[in-house]
C-alpha cells in the first residue's frame, strides 16, 4: 500500500484480507484467545489482550497514514499518553507544553509527584525557555502542536533537531490534525499519539488511541509494555475505528470548509474579542503551521467578551452546538476549557497557560456551514440582548 496516496491507503486498508470466506470487508475477530497449533506453537496469535487480528489491521492502518513502522492501539487515547511514559524511569525528565490537554498535564503532573519521573512545563514558544529546558538533558521532550485548546503551534522540525542534539526523543500529540494534515515523524519525530476517539474514528461512538513510532525497535517495545499494562484496545473498538477511518479524508476536508466559514464569521461579531486559529495571518505560529501542516485543521477557540451571566446565556442559546467534550467527530461541538477539558489544572496552571473563563473551544462538525453560522449568530445576539 506505500505506493498510494493516503485517502487510497485509507479505505483499502485491510480490505480482501479475509483469505477464509473472501469478504470485501476484515470480519471482526471477538473471541479472547487462540489456539495453539501444538506444544510451544503459536499460530501468530494466543490471547487478545496481547494480539488481536482485528486491532493488528488497524495499528498497521494508522502506522501506514503516520509513515511510521508501528502502530499500538490502546484502550483510550489517555492510555496512550501512559504508555509512552512507560518509557520513562524514576529521575528521567519529561518536557511538556505548558498549555496541553488537561488529561496529558493531570497525568504528567500525578505521576511527578509519585517520583515516577521528573516533569518540566515550559512555554515551547519561547525558545530561551526551550533552550534551558533541553539543556538538562530530558529523555522526552512532549510536543502539542496545535496546542488544546488556544492552538499555539511550535516548529516540530527544529525541536527535534535540538531534542536529538542531546540524546532525546520526541513525541507529538497529533490529535488535533490527524495524519491527513500533519505527519510529525516525517519532521523528525520518534513518537506521533493520537486519541483516535477523535477525527480518526470521527463519529464519537469509540473511545481509543493509537501510538505510532518511526523506529521499530521502539515499537515492539511500546508494544511489550501495552500487553505488559493491559492497556491494549478492543477488537470491537477496532474494528469501528477502522470503519471510521476509511472516510477520513473526505471527513477533515468538509470539516475543514465549514471551519472556514464560521472564522470568516466570527470575524465580524463585535463580541469576539480574539479567535485563536492558526489560519489567521496574526496567528504567531501562522508560518510554522504552513510550513508543517496541510491545512490549518477546525478545531479553534476564541473570547467571549461577556461575564459568567453572558457565557450561560450563549451556551444555552446553541442549538447545533453540543455543550460536550470530545472533538473531531461529524457534529459539532462547543466547550468552555476552564470547567470542562481542562479543570483538572489549577487556576494558576490556568492562568499560566493563557486559559481563562472568557475562552470558548468548538469543533466544528459537519452540519451545513449556513446552519452552523445562524446558530452561533442567534447566541451572539441573545447575549447582546443581555447587555
Amino acid at each position: 500500500m506505500a505506493q498510494y496516496k493516503q485517502a487510497t491507503q485509507a479505505v483499502r486498508s485491510g480490505i480482501e484480507s479475509d483469505t477464509q470466506h473472501g469478504s470485501v470487508v476484515p470480519p471482526i475477530y471477538l473471541s479472547t484467545n487462540y489456539t495453539f497449533e501444538g506444544y510451544d506453537k503459536i499460530r501468530g496469535f494466543d490471547y487478545s489482550r496481547s494480539g488481536n487480528p482485528t486491532r493488528a489491521i488497524l495499528g498497521d492502518a494508522i502506522a501506514k497514514l503516520e509513515n511510521g513502522s508501528t502502530g499500538v492501539i490502546t484502550c483510550s487515547g489517555m492510555a496512550a499518553v501512559n504508555l509512552v511514559t512507560a518509557l520513562l524511569c524514576p529521575g528521567d525528565l519529561l518536557i511538556a507544553p505548558h498549555d496541553c490537554y488537561g488529561g496529558s498535564y493531570r497525568l504528567f503532573d500525578c505521576c511527578a509527584k509519585k517520583n515516577a519521573f521528573d516533569v518540566s512545563f515550559i512555554d515551547q514558544g519561547d525558545d530561551a525557555q526551550l533552550a534551558a529546558a533541553i539543556a538538562k538533558k530530558p529523555k522526552i521532550v512532549w510536543l502539542e502542536t496545535p496546542s488544546n485548546p488556544l492552538l499555539r503551534v511550535v516548529d516540530i522540525a527544529k525541536i527535534c533537531q535540538q531534542a536529538k542534539a542531546v540524546g532525546a526523543l520526541v513525541v507529538v500529540d497529533n490529535t488535533f490534525l490527524s495524519p491527513a494534515l500533519q505527519q510529525p515523524l516525517e519532521l523528525g519525530a520518534d513518537i506521533v499519539v493520537h486519541s483516535t476517539t477523535k477525527y480518526i474514528n470521527g463519529h464519537s461512538d469509540v473511545v481509543a488511541g493509537a501510538v505510532v513510532t518511526k523506529d521499530e525497535t521502539l515499537g515492539q517495545d511500546l508494544a511489550w509494555w501495552a500487553n505488559c499494562l493491559g492497556l491494549t484496545g478492543s477488537a470491537f473498538d477496532s474494528y469501528m475505528t477502522l470503519r471510521g477511518i476509511r472516510t477520513l479524508g473526505a471527513r477533515i476536508r468538509n470539516h475543514q470548509e465549514n471551519a472556514n466559514a464560521i472564522i470568516a464569521f466570527l470575524q465580524t461579531q463585535p463580541l469576539v474579542k480574539t479567535i485563536y486559529h492558526p489560519s489567521l495571518p496574526d496567528h504567531p505560529g501562522h508560518e510554522i503551521a504552513k510550513r508543517q501542516q496541510k491545512d490549518f485543521g477546525s478545531m479553534f477557540s476564541f473570547d467571549l467578551d461577556a461575564d459568567e451571566h453572558g457565557l450561560q446565556v450563549f451556551f444555552e442559546n446553541l442549538q447545533l452546538f453540543s455543550l460536550a467534550e470530545s472533538l473531531g467527530g461529524v457534529e459539532s461541538l462547543v466547550a468552555h476549557p476552564a470547567t470542562m477539558t481542562h479543570r483538572a489544572m489549577s487556576d494558576e496552571a490556568q492562568a499560566e497557560a493563557g486559559i481563562f473563563s472568557t475562552l470558548i473551544r468548538l469543533s466544528v462538525g459537519l452540519e451545513d456551514a449556513d446552519d452552523l453560522i445562524a446558530d452561533l449568530d442567534h447566541a451572539f445576539k441573545a447575549v447582546a440582548q443581555e447587555k
